[in-house]
C-alpha cells in the first residue's frame, strides 16, 4: 500500500508498505478513506517532536471503513464507518479514568498514531486500543464533516471545556487557522457574551468574518484599542492561545483581565518564558497541554445535529498519489488554503 513516511528531517517520501496487520487482540484495521495533513505534521518533518520516530508513516486525521477487528473489540465491527482519534488510550489507567486521556500510561498512550508508530496518510492504519480510538460515524454524517473529530474538533471542544466560559464572559482567541476556528465553532456552543478572535493573515479574517460573522475579528495592531474599548475589566475573561508563536504567547497573558482563565492549546517550535514580573498580580490562571480527547462521540452527534459543521475548511482535495503537492501547499499557505484533504 501506499503511506506517506518520515525518512529524516525536512524529508517525508510516499513510499510503499506492507498492508497492516492485527497485531493485538484490541487493534482494529481500518482503510482510510479520507485523510488530512496538519500543522503538528509540519512539527514532525521540522524536527520539532523529537518523540516522532523516523520510518513511521504520518499522519494522525483520518477516517475510513473498518476492515478488521481483534477479538476484544466490541465497540466497532467490519463495515462501520470510522473517524480514528489522534490519542490512544487505554480507558482504564488511572489517567483514563479521569478524562487526562493524553497521559494514558499505555505504551503507546497519547499522541502515537503519525509519530511514534504508522498513521493514517496511507490507504490503511493499525488502530491500538480501537474500542476508544474509534468513534462510529452516524447515518447522514459525511466523510468531510466527520474528518476533523478526532483531532482538530476535539482539541477545540477540550479547549472550550476546561475555560470554563459563562454566558457572561468575554473570550478572546488568538489565531484563526484551523484549529482556531474549530475552537470558536465549539466556543459558540457555550453561548459567551462576546467572542474576539485574532488573527493576523487577511485571508483568515475574510473567512472568519464570512463564516461566521457574530465574532469580532481583528488583526494585533486593533486588539489592544479594541480590548480597551470593549473589556471593562481589563482584559478578556477567558483566553485561548492556538497561534504557536512568541508573540500569540504574549498577547495570550496580556489580553487577559486579572483573575482570567488563559488556556494554551498551541504548540510551539521553541521554548516559551513567563514574565512573572510583568504578570505579578494579575493572578492569572494557566491550563496548557496536549488535547484529551475523549468527548469524538458527543461531537459526531453534535455534527449529525448540524451544531457543528468544519467541513467548509477543506479548500482543496489531493489524491495520496499528489501528497507532496498538498504539503507544499498547505505549509506555504498558497492559493487560500485552510485545510487540504487526502483521498487515498
Amino acid at each position: 500500500m501506499l503511506a506517506y513516511t518520515y525518512i529524516s528531517q525536512n524529508r517525508f517520501q510516499l513510499k510503499d508498505k506492507p498492508k497492516p496487520a492485527l497485531a493485538d487482540a484490541k487493534d482494529a484495521i481500518v482503510r482510510v478513506t479520507l485523510a488530512s495533513v496538519c500543522t503538528s505534521d509540519l512539527h514532525i518533518k521540522h524536527g520539532s517532536v523529537p518523540r516522532a520516530v523516523p520510518g513511521i508513516t504520518v499522519g494522525h486525521e483520518m477516517v475510513g471503513v473498518v476492515e478488521e477487528v481483534g477479538a476484544a473489540v466490541k465497540k466497532v465491527k467490519p463495515g462501520d464507518r470510522v473517524a480514528v482519534n489522534v490519542e490512544t488510550f487505554c480507558g482504564e489507567c488511572f489517567f483514563c479514568k479521569h478524562g487526562y486521556v493524553n497521559n494514558c500510561t499505555d505504551p503507546n498512550g497519547g499522541w502515537a498514531l503519525g509519530c511514534r508508530i504508522d498513521g493514517g496518510q496511507a490507504e490503511y492504519v493499525r488502530v491500538p486500543q480501537a474500542e476508544q480510538g474509534l468513534n462510529v460515524i452516524p447515518d447522514g454524517v459525511t466523510d468531510e464533516q466527520a474528518l476533523f473529530t478526532g483531532d482538530l474538533l476535539a482539541t477545540g471542544f477540550w479547549a472550550a471545556k476546561i475555560s470554563e466560559i459563562s454566558e457572561d464572559d468575554t473570550v478572546l482567541i488568538i489565531g484563526a487557522g484551523p484549529t482556531g476556528i474549530c475552537t470558536l465553532q465549539c466556543v459558540f456552543l457555550k453561548k459567551p457574551k462576546k467572542v474576539i478572535v485574532c488573527e493576523k493573515d487577511a485571508q483568515r479574517r475574510a473567512f472568519v468574518a464570512k463564516n461566521y460573522p457574530w465574532a469580532a475579528i481583528l488583526p494585533p495592531e486593533d486588539l489592544e484599542k479594541y480590548i480597551k474599548t470593549n473589556c471593562p475589566s481589563g482584559g478578556a475573561d477567558r483566553v485561548i492561545e492556538v497561534g504557536g508563536s512568541d508573540e500569540t504567547f504574549r498577547m495570550a497573558w496580556q489580553y487577559a483581565r486579572p483573575n482570567a482563565i488563559v488556556t494554551i492549546v498551541a504548540l510551539y517550535d521553541g521554548a516559551q518564558t513567563l514574565p512573572f514580573p510583568d504578570m505579578y498580580g494579575k493572578n492569572l490562571t494557566f491550563k496548557t497541554g496536549g488535547v484529551d480527547g475523549c468527548d469524538c462521540d458527543e461531537i459526531l452527534r453534535l455534527i449529525a445535529e448540524k451544531k457543528l459543521d468544519t467541513s467548509n475548511l477543506i479548500t482543496h482535495t489531493f489524491a495520496l498519489s499528489e501528497i507532496d503537492k498538498a504539503y507544499e501547499l498547505f505549509e506555504n499557505r498558497k492559493d487560500g488554503v485552510i485545510k487540504v484533504a487526502i483521498r487515498p
